[in-house]
């Protein structure tokens, strides 16, 4: 095990200053990187900076960053999750982390989880700087996901909501907000996504339990699942839920079986949340082992 320092960082993306944490292993070689940040609405803190001290100990740089519009990060609207910006910020994160003496700029991973599970497969198939992924319950279809989750009859008044926010931002008026969890109209109404979301304010200031509506827009229009081909020679693990009723387990194991060699597959228990909790060993671990055999 490495000592490591921990530092706040901030780097352009887009012109607009990402705030991230930066762990560095007290080592006098060069380091392999791991570029990493949150799923939908979460910030940098909120459980998963428990993965980076871990990758940090066993001897990688680690960027965990908030995306452009969450945490720390600068960019308007605050609190909207749009997937494209976000591959960007994995993008420029990269040449964030290329710049540093104690990075080897030829070993770089990448590691997401949930909604970012997603942005590694499509920063994985689209960049080459990326030399090893893990990709941990991961959105595959944003359309079928949303469909699954939100009853047929509620569909009309969302799609009617969607056009209130359009005609909103057009005038220059505020976008319209939804909850992340705790209401009965929430994005994540479930009790397990109400303890998780709601976890993460005992360790973020910055974390608002909130997203703007077109959020969810995007969401639908995002389909990370069509790069998954694309990824290889570069080497995916996949780590999915067995009961995973948020980024469903079916559309999961799908597209593990459409990508090619090399890959991996490591299966855990329970549902969405239980990597970051109860099987948190499990998970950590087997992205650990694969980062360990992939860019050491």
């Amino acid at each position: 095990m490495y000592k490591y320092k921990i530092e706040k960082v901030s780097y352009l993306s887009e012109r607009e200053k990402i705030a991230a944490l930066q762990y560095t292993p007290e080592k006098e070689d060069k380091c392999p990187a791991i570029i990493m940040a949150h799923g939908f609405g979460l910030i940098k803190e909120a459980y998963i900076d428990r993965f980076a001290e871990k990758f940090a100990g066993m001897g990688f740089v680690v960027i965990l960053f908030d995306y452009r519009n969450f945490g720390e990060s600068e960019g308007l609207p605050r609190q909207e999750v749009n997937p494209f910006m976000q591959i960007d910020d994995y993008k420029n994160s990269i040449t964030y982390a290329q710049t540093l003496n104690h990075v080897d700029d030829e070993k770089i991973g990448i590691w997401g989880t949930s909604y970012s599970g997603g942005h590694a497969i499509a920063v994985a198939a689209t960049d080459r700087r990326v030399q090893c992924v893990v990709s941990q319950v991961p959105t595959i279809s944003g359309f079928q996901s949303g469909i699954r989750r939100m009853p047929a009859e509620k569909t009309p008044v969302y799609l009617e909501s969607i056009k209130k926010d359009r005609r909103n931002r057009f005038y220059g008026k505020e976008p319209i907000i939804r909850k992340l969890t705790g209401e009965a109209d929430s994005l994540y109404p479930t009790p397990d996504a109400e303890e998780y979301y709601m976890g993460a304010v005992k360790f973020s200031k910055t974390f608002r339990n909130e997203v703007t509506l077109r959020s969810t827009e995007y969401s639908r229009m995002y389909e990370p699942g069509i790069y998954v081909s694309r990824i290889s020679p570069v080497p995916i693990l996949f780590i999915v839920a067995l009961n995973d009723m948020v980024t469903p387990t079916d559309l999961c194991l799908k597209a593990y079986e459409e990508a090619l060699h090399p890959k991996k597959l490591v299966s855990i228990p329970d549902g969405h949340f239980s990597p970051y909790t109860q099987h948190f060993d499990v998970a950590s671990d087997a992205a650990l082992h694969w980062f360990r055999k992939h860019l050491y």
